[in-house]
């Protein structure tokens, strides 16, 4: 599985023998978790993980955003009432339905954290939600287009910070600050996560130029760097964090189900809808 037609939803390539490339490949839907994306990106992650040649491991996105996370169907038929969850006798099968749901995102991070490559984050634009808090504090070094603003509105939907990003967070930019973007939902713009330490640059380039830049970037390194040594820093620097991260994600999951058994979200999503609704309507009579 080394070309882009092995993959549905993902593009993959590894240019100048040295740099393996997973890009997100639904634009229309602004790379959204749906289809086959998470499935194709651990297919990916495990391809690279045992390459023989590769040093750096690069996600990225097609298109103007790197993902909006959550595919609005996907939280539809999370909210709506539908499956074995709205089937369960109690809340103890209710919870296992839920965790059943979310145990492909578990393994996305689990190949993430445990990835041997230097892993790039090359933020081609925004990102909202699960795009925005499931991959920024796990990668290990981070590249973004002047477009790519973070927010992850999960307290507004009744949700938690999903898959151990309240740790990664925190880790990367300090609790205080995670707190105010994870807790409070506010918008980070790239300045902001330049100045935090989350980002390690951002450049001008969109699009095309973007990805030109992040590559030649990495040649770069390459140029001046042995790759085994980068590996090796990276594997020192994560080797002592890796059983709290995994940890963490677990609680993540744990936490996110018990507010699905709630109906938090359901609520949460119904009072949205209402809203809007209203506003329609007083638009109308203007």
């Amino acid at each position: 599985m080394t070309s882009t037609a092995d993959y549905t939803d993902i593009k993959f390539e590894i240019k100048h023998q040295k740099i393996g490339i997973i890009t997100f490949n639904r634009p229309k839907a602004l790379n959204s978790f749906g289809g086959n994306l998470i499935n194709d990106t651990i297919a990916a992650l495990r391809v690279l993980d045992s390459h023989p040649d590769t040093v750096f491991t690069v996600l990225t996105g097609e298109g103007r955003f790197f993902s909006a996370g959550a595919d609005v169907k996907g939280i539809t038929g999370l909210t709506g009432g539908d499956g074995e969850a709205a089937n369960a006798k109690n809340p103890a099968e209710k919870k296992l339905a839920f965790l059943g749901r979310f145990g492909y995102a578990t393994e996305l991070l689990r190949s993430m954290i445990d990835h041997r490559k230097v892993l790039i984050l090359a933020l081609n634009g925004p990102a909202v939600g699960g795009g925005a808090a499931w991959f920024p504090g796990i990668a290990d070094i981070i590249l973004a287009s002047h477009t790519a603003w973070l927010q992850c509105p999960f307290s507004a939907l009744g949700l938690v910070p999903e898959n151990g990003s309240a740790l990664s967070f925190a880790q990367s930019i300090g609790i205080h600050r995670a707190n105010d973007f994870l807790m409070f939902g506010r918008k980070l713009s790239p300045q902001e996560l330049l100045d935090a330490g989350m980002y390690n640059y951002v450049w001008e380039e969109e699009g095309a130029e973007f990805q030109e830049k992040v590559v030649g970037f990495l040649q770069g390194q390459l140029e001046v760097n042995d790759g085994k040594s980068m590996m090796e820093m990276k594997r020192l620097q994560n080797a002592p964090v890796r059983d709290a991260r995994l940890v963490a994600v677990v609680n993540a999951v744990d936490a996110l189900a018990e507010r699905f058994v709630e109906d938090a979200p359901k609520k949460r999503f119904e009072e949205k809808r209402r809203e809007l609704e209203a506003k329609r309507a007083g638009r109308a009579k203007i």
